[in-house]
């Protein structure tokens, strides 16, 4: 199985997480992400071609913004809540809210 690219986080720029959260498509996994502790990459995939999706993951990791394990042919993601918090305080908590507010938005 191959091993996962994960930055430490001094390694990582807001110009990169800034980059990564620019996609809809990223800013949807990461909307999902925000409503639970770990899931799938077919969980939150959307129905899209994985080819698709495995780039999008690729991006949100090189960025710092998710956490990939394998567990059997799965693979499982999580925010990286903490190491976020402790790099760029308050960043992780107004990109959810900003998610959220145009989630109800858009509801409306």
């Amino acid at each position: 199985m191959r091993v996962m690219k994960h930055p430490a986080m001094y390694e990582i720029s807001i110009e990169q997480v800034f980059y990564a959260l620019s996609d809809p498509v990223r800013l949807e996994i990461v909307q999902k992400l925000c409503r639970t502790e770990e899931a799938s990459c077919s969980a939150l995939d959307g129905g899209r071609p994985k080819s698709s999706v495995s780039h999008h993951f690729r991006v949100l990791r090189e960025a710092g913004l998710v956490w990939t394990r394998s567990e059997g042919v799965s693979h499982m993601n999580a925010l990286r809540r903490r190491e976020l918090d402790e790099r760029f305080p308050g960043l992780l908590a107004v990109v959810e809210a900003a998610i959220f507010a145009r989630a109800g938005a858009n509801a409306a």
